[in-house]
């Protein structure tokens, strides 16, 4: 199981594109919504989430995703639910991946320290002792960062590498025209 957060002010192709090649490659995901199941991403568009966060249970999943976007990145460091998660998900040395601003909370979490991660720029400064990358997807150990939107379906694609295996990635990658 694969749990990605979501929060009012969330970038939308950040969250959707990574979520929807999961699930085309038949990984099962939760969209948990932090502060409802109603959630409006930064340009208006609104989505379902599958739990609301009053009602999520941590279960040990695989992998943990935090989409970036503004305000969303905030209200998502601003979550204990989230940050428990987090932390949780850090000690059972499950993935966690973060994308645009929002590896800035794993920066602030000390989560970063002598890992190589990648961010929107701007957010540098956020990324507390990590290898700044010039590479638009980051894997260090079980840490993924990305730089944006417009690397969100290679950053999707590097989790179904990460969760299926390489061919499954390179077939979802051909079947999406995104060769």
């Amino acid at each position: 199981m694969i749990d990605l957060f979501l929060a009012n002010g969330f970038e939308e192709i950040e969250a959707l594109a990574p979520l929807d090649l999961l699930r085309r490659a038949g990984i099962p995901v939760t969209t948990v919504g932090i502060g409802g199941a109603e959630i409006t991403g930064a340009h208006g568009i609104s989505v379902r989430a599958d739990v609301a966060d009053t009602d999520y249970r941590y279960q040990s999943p695989r992998m943990i995703i935090l989409p970036g976007g503004m305000p969303g990145t905030l209200h998502l460091a601003a979550s204990e639910v989230v940050a428990d998660a987090i932390e949780q998900a850090n000690k059972e040395h499950a993935y966690i991946a973060a994308i645009c601003a929002a590896p800035s909370i794993l920066g602030d979490m000390g989560l970063l320290a002598g890992k190589e991660a990648i961010c929107y720029p701007g957010f540098e400064d956020r990324l507390s002792g990590a290898k700044l990358s010039h590479h638009r997807v980051v894997k260090d150990g079980t840490i993924v960062t990305a730089a944006g939107m417009g690397v969100a379906i290679e950053f999707g694609l590097t989790l179904v590498e990460i969760l299926c295996g390489e061919d499954k990635a390179k077939e979802l990658r051909r079947a999406v025209l995104a060769d």
